[in-house]
């Protein structure tokens, strides 16, 4: 595995070593002491969730401000534009948001520190999305960060107005958000 820095400090994108012939390829989507090695990390993965999405739909911008999660984020099907927002305010980068794509092609992971906002569009036909968690879901101390914030100045690379869920659409822009120290 290799871990190589991004813009946002904390964020790692992760590419695994892929093992292929004639008959397919294998490649270990997760092994504990090669993540450590790798990233200097040993994060204690709880919860493991599995999302199916059509194209344009843009799930996001979520954190939770209590059972702050951290995120091993990939794609098995499908090819999604994914993002995140620094929420530390201590951060030199706190505000500024970075996108990735993530495919079942290209079998790029993201990792995801406490302290952010997440989210991601679908740009194939369709995307299958998996992710590790830190902590346990805890709806009541989930947030909505506003996806089309202009303070983020996000580039996402929409194909019309994106289908989104009413909490999405309605998140809080950033001046208004709960952030993070």
């Amino acid at each position: 595995m290799k871990a190589v820095p991004t813009a946002l400090p904390g964020v790692l994108v992760l590419e695994p070593k892929v093992h292929g012939d004639e008959r397919g390829f294998f490649f270990e989507s997760y092994n504990r002491r090669a993540f450590r090695e790798a990233t200097g990390l040993d994060p204690d993965f709880v919860q493991d969730n599995h999302s199916k999405s059509a194209r344009n739909v843009l799930r996001g911008l979520h954190y939770q401000v209590r059972n702050v999660q951290g995120k091993l984020v990939r794609v098995t099907a499908g090819e999604v534009w994914d993002v995140v927002v620094d929420l530390r305010r201590s951060s030199p980068a706190f505000g500024r948001s970075l996108g990735v794509a993530l495919s079942a092609a290209n079998r790029r992971m993201l990792w995801v520190p406490e302290g952010f906002a997440h989210g991601f569009l679908v740009t194939s036909e369709s995307a299958e999305f998996l992710y590790k968690t830190t902590d346990y879901y805890a709806p009541e101390h989930e947030r909505s960060l506003l996806w089309n914030d202009p303070a983020l100045e996000i580039a996402w690379p929409l194909a019309g107005e994106p289908l989104l869920k009413p909490g999405d659409a309605n998140g809080t822009p950033l001046a208004r958000a709960e952030t993070f120290p």
